[in-house]
């Protein structure tokens, strides 16, 4: 109490309100970084735990192909026809959504004969 007196009589009466503040920035970071990068790594938790074999995946890297094996921590990818690398689970971004498919179009030229 000794230093909320201190800080009460060196600032005229707003010394309530700096404390306020103060107790306040802990809150607001909590909300804003803390809290949204907890849902983040949950996601992505959940996200490497449902990997399995038959999935298209997107590495961290950029890399697209399907998941072929499972050894542990370490995924087997499958990057072109017989071409399989090891990687860890962790390195998988996110699943590629192969059931949405984009609206089909036709070339420009085909109408053109």
């Amino acid at each position: 109490m000794h230093a909320l007196s201190l800080i009460a009589q060196d600032s005229g009466g707003s010394g309530i309100g700096s404390l306020l503040f103060l107790l306040a920035i802990p809150v607001v970071m909590y909300f804003l970084l803390i809290r949204p990068q907890r849902k983040r790594m949950k996601e992505q938790a959940s996200l490497q735990s449902s990997i399995g074999v038959g999935d298209e995946v997107i590495t961290t890297s950029g890399i697209y192909g399907f998941i072929t094996g499972e050894d542990g921590d370490r995924l087997w990818l499958e990057i072109d026809d017989d071409v399989q690398i090891r990687i860890a689970r962790a390195a998988v971004q996110r699943k590629v959504d192969t059931d949405a498919e984009g609206p089909e179009t036709e070339p420009a030229d085909a109408d053109e004969s």
